[in-house]
């Protein structure tokens, strides 16, 4: 079965979980599984759990991994719900990979498009909300605020502005015609589509994707086993910076404020290290094939073997 979707940083992804103990891999972000299919057919020692919002990228995913069906199981949901519930163990693999598909990204019907003539941008189609409901019912306020906090765009009260203007006329009813009002603030020029960001904020409004990402993980920091491996893809600052930090939290060893004088609190904190300092980008070869790879990010995290 011809795969979809390119996934990223494999050959990375898979060093990542080299020597983990035998248990189970989850990968919180299914999508329609090129890393689970490779790390399945790689590690004969791991049984799978994959989770995904989206229906069609489920369905598809379990006819691909039917090779492994003895090993694999998949459930619908976000993966900060889910993952909570799971009852499998010991899990000793976690990968997330925070990109979009390119299959989401390339049928114009889930509006994740500039070109799309519909506006959803919804990973699970039955989810209330939609871009539609953003774009078109959002206080320019509240349109300011995901603008700025989620697009990071720097002309985001021109633009929120924009937006209220041109839907006062009529109902913006497609990503299509949001484009051009974003293409008509932001001026062109640059390595991106001037209405890159403003669509990145209202997906991640849409479907709740940072707070998803903070959900997984409090569930991985409150719950995690001994040699466990978590492997992180991001693609955008907001989503590094997240596990960044928490990935630097848990390395942390000493825990005494940063006024103290000396180290009281005994200096044994950290639940594990980081598997390099820097994350790790693809390789020229990788973006010559997978050009949507060039904004990938892995980092990955090693809880203590205690027993070793």
């Amino acid at each position: 079965m011809d795969t979809p979707h390119i996934p990223v940083l494999l050959n990375e992804v898979l060093k990542s979980f080299e020597d983990v103990p035998e248990g189970y891999f989850v990968d919180c972000t299914l999508g329609y599984a090129g890393h689970s299919s490779e790390i399945l057919a790689k590690y004969a020692h791991l049984k799978h759990i994959g989770i995904d919002r989206d229906s069609e990228a489920l369905t598809f995913s379990q006819h691909r991994l039917q090779p492994f069906e003895a090993r694999s199981c998949l459930y619908k949901g976000t993966f900060a719900t889910v993952f909570p519930t799971l009852k499998e163990a010991p899990i000793t693999a976690v990968l997330a990979d925070f990109g979009v598909s390119s299959l989401q990204l390339d049928k114009k019907e889930r509006g994740f498009s500039f070109n799309s003539e519909t506006l959803d941008m919804r990973m699970d189609a039955n989810a209330s909300l939609s871009a539609y409901e953003v774009v078109n019912t959002y206080s320019q306020d509240k349109l300011e605020y995901i603008f700025d906090a989620y697009g990071e765009v720097r002309s985001y009260r021109k633009l929120a502005g924009a937006v209220v203007e041109a839907r006062a006329k009529a109902p913006i009813e497609s990503a299509k015609a949001l484009s051009e009002i974003a293409k008509s603030v932001i001026p062109a020029g640059g390595k991106i589509h001037p209405a890159t960001l403003m669509f990145q904020a209202i997906r991640i409004e849409v479907n709740n994707e940072l707070g998803e990402i903070e959900g997984l993980l409090d569930v991985i920091e409150d719950k995690h086993y001994e040699g466990e491996v978590v492997s992180l893809i991001t693609f955008h600052s907001l989503e590094d910076r997240l596990v960044k930090n928490r990935f630097k939290k848990w390395a942390t060893a000493c825990i005494c404020d940063s006024q103290a004088m000396r180290c009281t609190c005994g200096n044994n904190h950290a639940l594990g290290h980081m598997l390099g300092r820097k994350p790790i980008t693809a390789t020229k070869e990788e973006l010559q094939t997978n050009p949507r790879s060039r904004s990938a990010k892995l980092r990955s995290f090693r809880f203590k073997n205690d027993s070793k």
